[in-house]
């Protein structure tokens, strides 16, 4: 499979302008993004670009604030270069140390992921990944049924068989991240996780005491009433992959229809991750 890579620069705008084209390209099929000092770079399968789409996606900024950018096609021989020349190691709250296979470990951290990222999205380094682990952190996982939507590189279901949870079912529609949860759950050692290829239809009948979903608003608010309806009394669900205003409310005010309650939420660059329960 050959990929476009996009080279996006803006021009003139605030910090958060950017996050905009990211998440406005993320709704028509650009999987991967890697953020740069002065702008970003998104990728996309060569079968799924549509100039049409983009064009009129970019079309809703272009009065907001000015941008450039640039296409090249990655033949996908160069795929893996190309990320081992950009991914970096990340650290989070001095306890996760997230690394590529071709980086060396490091001891001193509490708990390690490796994740060979491949095509697929979620190694961490975006706002949305690194937050969601933060409050995998800060939370009781030990024994807990987990769920997992829009798993990517599957490193939040990684994490959460690492922080002792009994079982995970890991679910991403497209076949690259179903592949590669499979191939770093393998490297991590994490042989409690099953990985589903599908959208909300593959969602086991299962009751789950946490679910984990960082997606975006629009798919987030489609499959609302199937998360609560695998949710324990008493579980807890993870929201990530949008904004803090005004999506926040938007999101806070379906998951109310179905009887989520709000607890609090996180915040990097306006990009949201936030805990809702559901009552006993």
């Amino acid at each position: 499979m050959n990929y476009y890579e996009l080279l996006f620069t803006v021009i003139e705008g605030e910090d958060y302008h950017q996050d905009l084209l990211i998440n406005a390209l993320g709704d028509i099929g650009f999987d991967t993004f890697e953020e740069l000092d002065l702008g970003f770079k998104a990728y996309i399968p060569s079968s799924d670009f549509d100039q049409e789409k983009l064009d009129a996606q970019l079309s809703l900024y272009q009065e907001m604030f000015s941008f450039s950018y640039e296409i090249t096609l990655i033949p996908q021989k160069n795929w893996n270069e190309v990320w081992e020349s950009n991914f970096e190691p990340i650290t989070i709250s001095d306890k996760i140390f997230v690394r590529a296979t071709f980086h060396q470990p490091k001891h001193e951290f509490k708990y390690e992921v490796v994740i060979d990222p491949k095509m697929a999205f979620g190694t961490g380094h975006h706002q949305t990944t690194s937050m969601m682990l933060e409050l995998l952190l800060e939370n009781n996982f030990a024994g807990k049924n987990v769920l997992d939507m829009g798993c990517g590189t599957g490193i939040l279901a990684i994490m959460a068989s690492k922080l002792g949870a009994k079982s995970i079912a890991a679910i991403d529609y497209d076949p690259v991240c179903y592949e590669s949860t499979i191939e770093n759950s393998g490297l991590n050692g994490t042989g409690n996780i099953t990985a589903l290829c599908g959208s909300k239809e593959v969602i086991p009948d299962d009751q789950f005491d946490i679910i984990l979903a960082n997606i975006n608003r629009n798919i987030l608010m489609d499959q609302m009433e199937r998360y609560t309806e695998v949710l324990k009394p008493g579980g807890e669900i993870y929201f990530s992959g949008f904004y803090e205003s005004p999506d926040l409310n938007i999101i806070t005010t379906e998951a109310g229809k179905y009887g989520l309650q709000y607890i609090s939420h996180k915040k990097d660059n306006d990009w949201v991750a936030a805990k809702f329960w559901k009552p006993e």
